[in-house]
């Protein structure tokens, strides 16, 4: 985790991105405040698997799947050390898991100490998981597959209660991860199916199976459902993220987090050595479980770059939902792990210092060089959010769709403000959350369109927070101006974050005035409005002149100032509207269909 052990207390060991005067952002944001929100609604007497803040009045209480099993644990790490020193001292007692768990399974495999503390560390240490555990939850998550076939292995010559362990185990998979559970249950129920031989292993084995598809439904029912991505993706999206072969064997990420899936240099070879070693021991059942649990995880990693790919998307919907093709990778590691074990086995009977040697050769392979953490800006105790008293929601600027991941900071604020909040960030959000911040988003650019000022109120928002790191820029200044203009003033200011409230005097904004002529807000693409309504800012006076092209024709209209001019672009044409007084004028351009691309060659300014 170097360097983030260096600032162990003060910073969160996780891959951030910087915001100036504010948190680091970062998966690791959203999961906190997930496995947080168990231990306070505890402590409160609330229900631990409900969300009562976010996307507030738009939706009812949301259930905190991504609490489940872990925010246990955290609870009491949280009140002993704090938000930021209990997330790190839980991503080290899960490295603990992640290795003791593998070890003890293959333990319960046959081999000796040496080469099953061989295999713990090629999973512990495996790159995909280690990557994994630097925000997302997928490479705590993954403990929960080894401990489910090690209580599988115990129960094969003990208690039949270990079945209970294993079954709840695999089926607790899917209410963090439904993604990773789609490999992980099939793998789980494909080995028991190779190993077992007494029918009451295969019936509990079934029944944690099962188990693990009603929780699975039940996610589906309450969260996906009527969601945001209800409808699941598309092979774009999956293309977008699919690795490819070259991914397996560098140590850096070529084109993005969810794509790096290196698996060692010498760790692939020792995995075939172990597959021999399983073979050549006869123990053909193991060795098939072990081999497909590398080879299907692989080959769905690699998305839109295996040919079969896109034949199984279309005739298995559960593949339709997952973005990121790698979330089954895990896996892929701990069968790996497995056999590299084999390996250190077959080789320690002949060679005895080999094993000690294959431990330093695996840590090398699998820790040098490849880089998860960094020293991420934790901000636990924020000026600006402490200074919200009394009741009212909390609507955060700039407004964030539900599933831009730079939405995970405000969840980790409301650990502050504890309030609730019409905005949030989840890939699942709920349909209506997403429509509404849609409909909030010009406030971002100091647009108040009409109703504004009304749906703030009904929606019992009595607070702003103002991020001055997150917005487009030349945005933010906008923004604070039209606050200001809307007897919106500031509250208390911490770092990079204003909260406001209404009634209170107008105060210089926290970022500076645009240098720009032109200020695009955000709903464009280029010089192309994303939707059929969109806006800019523009300096100067006397008139403004702007050219226009189209894919197909359709009607435009801009208004500035009260004055309006429409033309339907059917070829390259052009618009000229008076400029009233001021310095910086609104410009609203209006379409009939945004599809058709409507293009602002050139804007300009010009006297008389």
């Amino acid at each position: 985790m170097w360097p983030a052990t260096k600032h162990f207390g003060t910073h969160f060991a996780a891959r951030a991105e910087v915001i100036h005067g504010e948190a680091s952002v970062g998966d690791h944001l959203q999961a906190v405040y997930h496995l947080w929100l168990v231990g306070h609604q505890l402590e409160h007497g609330h229900a631990p698997w409900l969300d009562p803040y976010t996307f507030r009045p738009e939706s009812s209480p949301r259930v905190n799947f991504g609490g489940w099993p872990f925010g246990l644990p955290y609870w009491p790490l949280w009140a002993a050390f704090g938000p930021v020193a209990g997330w790190n001292v839980l991503l080290l007692l899960t490295y603990l898991a992640a290795g003791g768990l593998a070890y003890l399974w293959l333990r319960e495999l046959g081999l000796p100490g040496g080469a099953a503390l061989a295999g713990g560390l090629a999973f512990e240490l495996a790159p995909y998981r280690v990557a994994q555990s630097a925000g997302h939850l997928r490479g705590m998550i993954a403990v929960l597959l080894p401990l489910a076939l090690w209580a599988y292995e115990r129960s094969r010559r003990g208690s039949r209660w270990w079945l209970a362990l294993a079954a709840a185990a695999v089926a607790s998979i899917p209410f963090s991860d439904l993604h990773l559970a789609l490999g992980a249950v099939p793998f789980f129920l494909f080995y028991v199916l190779c190993r077992a031989r007494d029918p009451w292993a295969v019936l509990g084995a079934a029944a944690g199976v099962a188990l693990a598809v009603g929780a699975a439904l039940l996610v589906g029912r309450l969260a996906i459902s009527g969601s945001i991505a209800s409808g699941g993706r598309s092979l774009n999206e999956v293309a977008f993220y699919s690795a490819d072969g070259l991914d397996f064997l560098t140590r850096h990420r070529r084109h993005g987090q969810e794509s790096f899936v290196f698996v060692g240099w010498l760790t692939p070879l020792l995995a075939l050595v172990g597959l021999a070693a399983v073979l050549r021991a006869r123990r053909f059942g193991l060795a098939l479980a072990l081999a497909v649990g590398v080879l299907v995880p692989t080959l769905l990693a690699l998305g839109t770059h295996f040919p079969f790919y896109s034949t199984l998307w279309h005739h298995f919907s559960p593949l339709r939902y997952p973005r990121v093709p790698e979330r089954e990778f895990p896996v892929a590691c701990l069968a790996i792990a497995a056999l590299v074990g084999f390996a250190a086995a077959w080789l320690g009977r002949r060679l005895a210092f080999v094993t000690v040697v294959l431990l330093a050769a695996l840590f090398a392979d699998l820790r040098l060089g490849v880089t998860a953490y960094r020293v991420a800006r934790a901000d636990s105790h924020n000026a600006a959010y402490a200074a919200l008293q009394g009741p009212g929601r909390l609507l955060e600027l700039p407004v964030l769709h539900p599933s831009v991941n730079h939405g995970s900071l405000y969840l980790y604020y409301d650990m502050q403000a504890r309030r609730q909040r019409p905005g949030g960030y989840s890939t699942l959000a709920p349909k209506r959350a997403a429509n509404l911040a849609l409909r909030l988003e010009p406030l971002n650019c100091g647009e108040w369109r009409p109703g504004a000022e009304e749906l703030l109120s009904h929606l019992g928002v009595r607070y702003l927070a103002f991020h001055s790191g997150l917005f487009s820029p030349g945005n933010g200044w906008f923004a604070w101006r039209a606050l200001n203009a809307h007897d919106w003033g500031e509250l208390a200011r911490g770092g990079g974050i204003a909260t406001l409230a209404p009634g209170r005097a107008p105060s210089p904004p926290p970022v500076r005035e645009p240098t720009s002529r032109v200020v695009f807000c955000p709903e464009w693409v280029g010089r192309s409005p994303r939707y059929r309504h969109g806006a800019f800012w523009i300096r100067g006076s006397g008139r403004l002149d702007v050219r226009l092209e189209s894919d197909a024709p359709d009607r435009t209209t801009i208004t500035v100032d009260g004055a309006s001019r429409s033309v339907r672009v059917v070829e390259p044409s052009r618009l000229s509207v008076p400029l009233g007084r001021g310095r910086w004028h609104l410009v609203r351009v209006d379409v009939v269909r945004a599809d058709r691309r409507v293009r602002l060659v050139s804007i300009r300014t010009t006297r008389g």
